[in-house]
């Protein structure tokens, strides 16, 4: 059965899987959405002996249905390889009694990595199925880990270039390094200077530019996108929630048809969307609980069904959710409307032009899944700090924001359901924030001489991420204003 795909704005448009991926965003500036969200054809007991890639193989086909098996199965070959740096993948670690899904053992340490080492194999192969014969120009926004892990899949792939644009003095320097020495020849960063809302929104910009479309056409590009805005960057996550539950249940961890609360640390809302996906497919899961820091505009609406982009930005130790337009709520939104692409198109205008919105009674009601949480920064330096001393586990601030979450939802609720944490990166991407949580008086050492110091207290060895970027040269020092965001990509492509 072929899955269509439609866009959030605009039922009428339908497209393959594949040109879905190519194209990135919807030409109205909705966002690709399947046309109904597909069911697994295999129980929990008949996947839980499946490693990773099996695992990925099963839920992925369910979505990408214009994929041959031979097509489908090299790409997830070529990702989910030595790249990473655990056999598992993504090894679900008990600590206490909550699971931490393990999500950065790739090869830029965050869990970008699962969705954006496979997104080129998918666009690449897309691009052969619908015989595009332009350069695909992709073109991304990131609050600090996107960036990288799109920039280290697409690196030298042939028939693509890469723009990334990050917010100056908005990411860890870890994050910063890791990006401007980042080599290949078809590679481009850019600090904005702005927050990564102006980034985010710049990108969506020139995505909707049409005159800006011809003007590449003419020379031989057309843009796409990494952000998890492209549903090929979406599905893979769908596939370790699927696998998170199916390894509980093979290490008698949870009965058969148990089910478990997951927890996201999220800031665009495009992970613990994945979950949802995950939920609908027939993974047993009870609550999604969005987990946000300051900027707590998810969490807001989830309690107020008021969507409100009209506050302070703060920028906090946990970057990769400094976020106050979380682009992949529109999805959900689509979905609890009930499909209604001119409601969904009236909201998103509403955003655009007020900063808010508000969803109608019927449509709060259908949240029932989900649970919203927020931790403030105190709050997420003590969660980091109480479970290395009780259990030795170093997390990193964006784990460290869900694990106070799940706290306080287990305390508040009284629920008592098996709780797994998305842990979405390495401790060693924010060095000194973590180090700094473990002990005061590391607030004032050089970020870069607490490394040894974490790999001593963490018993974990320095990844090879890190030790890449030590000695490596920067390469990229382009800056550019906000509004300058076009003119900056004309001129990287010359045109």
């Amino acid at each position: 059965m072929d899955l269509y795909y439609k866009s959030t704005r605009n039922s009428n448009l339908k497209v393959t899987a594949s040109e879905a991926i190519l194209k990135g965003l919807a030409p109205d500036g909705g966002l690709f959405v399947p046309e109904k969200l597909p069911v697994l054809g295999k129980s929990m007991e008949e996947l839980k002996d499946l490693n990773y890639q099996d695992t990925a193989y099963e839920v992925m086909k369910c979505f990408l249905t214009d994929f041959t098996e031979e097509e489908l199965r090299n790409c997830i070959e070529k990702a989910y390889d030595s790249k990473f740096d655990d056999e598992a993948i993504a090894p679900l670690v008990k600590v206490e009694d909550t699971y931490y899904l393990e999500l950065f053992h790739g090869a830029t340490i965050a869990f970008k990595d699962m969705a954006l080492s496979i997104l080129p194999h998918l666009m690449t192969t897309s691009a052969k199925k619908n015989q595009v014969k332009n350069e695909i120009v992709i073109l991304t926004a990131t609050s600090g880990d996107t960036g990288k892990a799109a920039m280290a899949g697409f690196a030298d792939v042939e028939g693509t270039r890469i723009i990334v644009f990050y917010p100056k003095n908005g990411v860890s320097k870890v994050q910063e390094l890791q990006m401007r020495t980042q080599k290949g020849a078809n590679v481009d960063v850019v600090a904005i200077h702005g927050n990564f809302d102006n980034a985010q929104s710049g990108v969506k910009q020139m995505f909707e530019d049409q005159e800006l479309a011809k003007e590449l056409a003419e020379k031989g590009y057309q843009f796409s996108s990494a952000n998890s805005i492209n549903i090929g960057r979406l599905v893979p996550q769908v596939a370790y929630y699927v696998y998170a539950y199916t390894k509980l249940l093979a290490n008698g961890e949870i009965e058969d048809g148990e089910k478990i609360n997951v927890v996201v640390p999220t800031g665009n809302f495009g992970n613990i969307l994945a979950a949802y996906y995950a939920k609908n497919l027939g993974v047993p899961i009870a609550k999604l609980i969005c987990a946000s820091n300051d900027n707590k505009v998810l969490y807001d609406f989830f309690q107020t069904g008021t969507y409100d982009k009209n506050r302070e930005f703060v920028l906090t130790t946990s970057p990769s959710m400094d976020i106050l337009i979380s682009s992949n709520l529109e999805r959900l939104i689509y979905l609890i409307c009930g499909e209604d692409s001119e409601k969904t198109k009236e909201l998103m205008e509403e955003l655009k032009t007020t900063g808010k919105y508000t969803i109608t009674p019927e449509m709060k009601e259908k949240l029932a899944d989900f649970a919203a949480g927020y931790s403030t920064e105190e709050e997420t330096a003590e969660s980091i700090h109480d479970t290395y001393q009780k259990t030795g586990y170093v997390m990193d601030t964006h784990t460290a924001v869900a694990a106070h979450v799940c706290g306080q939802y287990r305390a508040k609720s009284g629920d008592q359901t098996k709780c797994v944490i998305a842990s979405t990166a390495s401790p060693y991407k924010f060095v000194k924030s973590v180090m700094s949580a473990i002990d005061a008086e590391n607030a004032n050492a050089d970020e870069f001489n607490l490394l040894p110091k974490l790999q001593e207290v963490s018993g974990v060895p320095m990844p090879q991420a890190i030790k890449d970027i030590l000695d490596a040269k920067v390469l990229h020092d382009l800056e550019c204003d906000a509004d300058k965001m076009k003119e900056t990509v004309k001129g990287i492509l010359n045109v």
